[in-house]
């Protein structure tokens, strides 16, 4: 799978959880800057995490109105890993709390 991560100057570990949870190509754009808002996120992404802490709040608004619907699944979150880990689940999931679901990720 792929995701596109806007917001956060450092990830940190964020990027060895997320290979843990499935995901290969991870990219990277921080989303402070006024240019971010004409982003367009390529058809090729699965999922698109918005960490809402480090994130331009025009951009997050553009990305919610745009993208929720979409064909990629948006992921918002803090910048902490409980927190995304969480998010991913609700949205990954659907909301299951089977724990043999598919989409799942096993201990991370």
């Amino acid at each position: 799978m792929s995701i596109l991560i806007i917001g956060g100057d450092r990830l940190g570990n964020i990027l060895d959880n997320l290979r843990r949870l499935g995901f290969k190509d991870i990219r990277h754009v921080s989303g402070r800057k006024k240019g971010y808002l004409e982003l367009k996120v390529n058809q090729n992404v699965d999922v698109v995490l918005v960490l809402t802490d480090y994130v331009n709040h025009g951009l997050a608004r553009k990305i919610k109105g745009t993208y929720r619907n979409g064909p990629c699944r948006t992921v918002f979150a803090r910048r902490a890993w409980c927190h995304i880990k969480s998010e991913m689940d609700r949205v990954l999931c659907n909301g299951c709390c089977a724990e043999d679901c598919p989409g799942r990720a096993k201990g991370a």
